[in-house]
Order: C-alpha cells, then structure tokens, then sequence
C-alpha cells in the first residue's frame, strides 16, 4: 500500500548543539555524527518509494532539522503550525515556502496565535487525527486544529499528555489498525480499539518509529522494538538515531511525509 509520495528533511546545523532539550537523555549531540545519521535516514526514506526534498541546513534556528513541527501535512492540505516553543517560531516562514511548491494557496492553512501546535503532537489514523495537549500545542491550537480539519472532512480529537514531550514521543500508528505504544499511552481509552504493541520501558525511545508505504523504518538498538514491528509482517529498516535523542528528538521528527 502506498500512502506517502514526497518527504521533506532538513539537513542538520552547527547549532544544533545548542538545541531545546529536556535532559532527559543526557550529552551534546555529536554533530559530524549526526550528519551522519541524517544521511542515512535519507538513504532509508529513498528506499520506501518517495521522492525526498532535502533543504539545507538553517543556522538561525538549531532545532530547524526537526522539520515535523512547524507543519502538518495532509492529501488534502498543508496546516503551518505555531510552534510553542518560541526560538521555533521563524521556522514556519522558511518550510512553508517549500510547501507552497506541493500545495496550491487555497490549500495552505495557518494555526494562529493564541493558538499554538506541534506536528509532533499531531498522530494522523486514515482520516482521523490524534493531537496531544501538551506544553508546546495547547487548548486554542487544538480548536484551530480542528476546525481546519473539518473543511476537508477530517476529524480529529484531543489527548491530553501527563509524561512526555509530544504525543508521538510515546504512541505511533503503523497502518493496518497497529499502534506501537508506551509509558502513559498503555491504558488511554483512546486507543484501546487498535492492535496496540506495548513497548517495554527500557526500550520507550523507540516507540517513534514511523510507517511509509509498507515499510516501518526502526530505531537502531532497541531489539524487542524491532522484533515486535517484523512479528507484526512488516519489512524494516534500522537507522541510528543517538544523537537526535540527545535533544528529545526521534524519527517522524525529522521528516514530513505526505
């Protein structure tokens, strides 16, 4: 099943050094390292059937290569976020404009001040969208959310988050009704109808694993991970992610995929 034609990356800065984290796993990123690594999620992306736009890295912004919040991508529009965390809020302008290449303007939508969202808290199920009320999208963003969605005949609803950064940090869908879960997203009632894999909590990192066009594209490192994603028929692709962890960064961060 193909679901996905393009994905846009953003080539890691210098200044990605001094990118927002939570310390929650701890050191600086190794910056040569993480180009790296970069490279090889590209690689992985190619080889899932998408044509990838890759923009050059963007040295005023250092979490610039974590290109999945300042947007949400749909087959029927282009959301622009408003980023909650305020040394992110530049990075709208400079993706947009690349947006606008796949997306006519009548297409292009805007989440507004007060509003603010994160396409990390943004979990796209076929034609239902998850958002997570978190510290980077709240109450009015998830209104704004909404009411764009139902322009073009989404529909979305709230799940408030008690643990983590993002919604997608701990919960992510893998088509066919699978979800991989962990931590606080175990017993959500809101996602007890779906095959839920439950990620043991040494491993909870690796719950960001993202689905395109048949593939699941893995965390390196984590084997029960890993085991669990092949035992549910996918095909799988590892890719070393150590340093984006470092500022509380996994996969579907570091793309847009539409």
């Amino acid at each position: 099943m193909k679901r996905f034609n393009h994905v846009i990356v953003r080539r890691p800065c210098k200044a990605m050094i001094q990118g927002i984290t939570s310390g929650l796993y701890p050191g600086k990123p190794d910056y040569k390292l993480a180009l790296d690594q970069h490279g090889a999620y590209i690689e992985a992306l190619k080889k899932c059937d998408v044509d990838v736009t890759i923009l050059p890295p963007d040295e005023d912004y250092p979490d610039s290569c974590f290109v999945e919040d300042p947007a949400v991508l749909t087959e029927k529009c282009a959301i622009i976020t408003n980023p909650g965390a305020a040394s992110r809020n530049g990075e709208t302008s400079s993706i947009e404009e690349t947006i606008r290449k796949f997306y006519p303007e009548e297409r292009i939508e805007h989440i507004c001040h007060p509003g603010t969202l994160e396409g990390g808290d943004v979990m796209m199920c076929g034609d239902h969208f998850y958002v997570g009320r978190s510290q980077r999208t709240n109450e009015e963003g998830i209104r704004q959310f909404a009411d764009i969605l139902g322009k073009y005949g989404y529909y979305c609803s709230e799940v408030k988050l008690e643990e983590v950064l993002h919604l997608k940090t701990g919960v992510n869908y893998l088509e066919n009704n699978n979800l991989l879960v962990s931590g606080e997203f175990i017993h959500k009632p809101e996602f007890q109808k779906y095959n839920r894999y439950v990620i043991p909590e040494e491993e909870a990192y690796a719950a960001n694993c993202i689905w395109v066009n048949g593939r699941v594209i893995v965390p390196a490192g984590y084997p029960a991970v890993l085991k669990a994603v092949q035992t549910m028929g996918y095909e799988t692709i590892e890719v070393d992610t150590s340093e984006f962890r470092k500022l509380d960064g996994g996969l579907s961060c570091l793309s847009l995929r539409f």
